[in-house]
């Protein structure tokens, strides 16, 4: 070793949401390589693994300053840091580069691994768990008792999107995931018919192969209207439903349930002459079917009338635009390009 080489620190970081033991080969490869490793947790997850692997790791928390003298002469020193860091460390290590008076070894931070896309509803299952147990409100609320803050989620996502405000749209989508979370945190607890968040997952895993044969089966799709026409036969052989309004939920928002209707009955090619009694409701009947014929949500539509009457009632008023008054990427009650399942 080069006396006057002041050596090299390595502040070896892991993902908590990686299994322990899975690290990545060059971080493998400095440890094997290290003159020491350090560890200040004694409960480390990793440290098992490693000593199963044959790295010598040694229970210390050293300060910047002995950390600095134990690399003098170009050795390498490894401290393996928790899921929150070492901030007096790293801390400490800053000041004394700072100062000028002392020759710093070479600092590295290696991750040993990193976190897979998705990896934070991990976080988020745990979190959820923890609160249904502790929180005196979460714990003692009901799938019953939920069920409206489900509706409103969705209408404040709905909102969102039409708005075109993308921090709101992210904020209520976690609203959103947190009801879906929250209700099968509430499910593992049933005493005859318990499932749990990952049961869910699955089921959607599942679903969402079986209903794409063109991505990972042998039927190919060209076009958007391909992938429906996929779609609605999986969906028929699933469900085996006898009537084509089977699953059209009833408390849907009107202009909703009379779209859904309609587009159930032009699918199936079925001749189903409208009511036409003259009613205000047979005549928003009659419209809500229209508009879904010609490719419009009929709630969309109404929803950005509605924001534009509100704007010319606060301009009656003397007052400006509301917020979230401008419109989003795709313009409300305008079609969606592809299938609409």
């Amino acid at each position: 070793m080069n006396a006057e080489d002041p050596g090299r620190v390595v502040l070896l970081t892991a993902s908590h949401r990686v299994a322990p033991g899975l690290l990545s080969w060059p971080a493998w490869r400095t440890l094997h390589a290290a003159d020491r490793v350090l560890c200040a947790e004694p409960d480390h997850p990793q440290l098992p693994y490693l000593r199963e692997a044959g790295v010598t790791v040694e229970q210390a928390a050293p300060t910047a300053e002995e950390l600095v003298d134990d690399c003098a002469g170009g050795r390498t020193v490894v401290v393996l840091v928790g899921g929150e860091g070492n901030r007096p460390l790293t801390d400490g290590l800053a000041r004394l580069g700072g100062s000028g008076r002392v020759r710093m070894p070479d600092l590295e931070l290696l991750p040993g691994s990193y976190d897979l896309p998705g990896a934070r509803l991990l976080d988020l299952v745990q979190v959820m768990d923890r609160v249904r147990r502790e929180c005196p409100w979460t714990s003692r609320k009901t799938h019953r008792g939920l069920a409206k803050y489900a509706i409103e989620e969705a209408y404040e996502l709905v909102e969102a999107i039409e708005e075109g405000d993308r921090e709101e749209l992210r904020e209520e989508l976690g609203d959103v995931l947190l009801q879906v979370v929250f209700h099968a945190r509430i499910a593992q607890e049933d005493p005859d018919e318990p499932f749990s968040v990952d049961d869910v997952a699955a089921a959607l895993v599942d679903k969402l192969i079986h209903r794409h044969p063109h991505v990972f089966g042998d039927e190919t799709a060209e076009t958007p209207e391909d992938v429906h026409a996929h779609w609605l036969r999986t969906k028929a052989v699933e469900k085996q439903r006898e009537s084509v309004t089977d699953g059209v939920p009833v408390g849907q928002p009107g202009l909703a349930l009379a779209a859904k209707l309609g587009s159930r009955v032009r699918q199936a090619g079925l001749d189903v002459p409208l009511p036409g009694d003259g009613s205000v409701g047979h005549r928003l009947l009659a419209l809500a079917v229209r508009a879904e014929e010609e490719g419009t949500d009929p709630e969309a539509a109404l929803r950005a009338a509605a924001r534009t009457y509100r704007d010319a009632i606060r301009a009656a008023e003397g007052l400006g635009p509301a917020r979230g008054s401008g419109a989003g990427d795709t313009a409300p009650g305008s079609p969606e390009p592809g299938p609409r399942p």
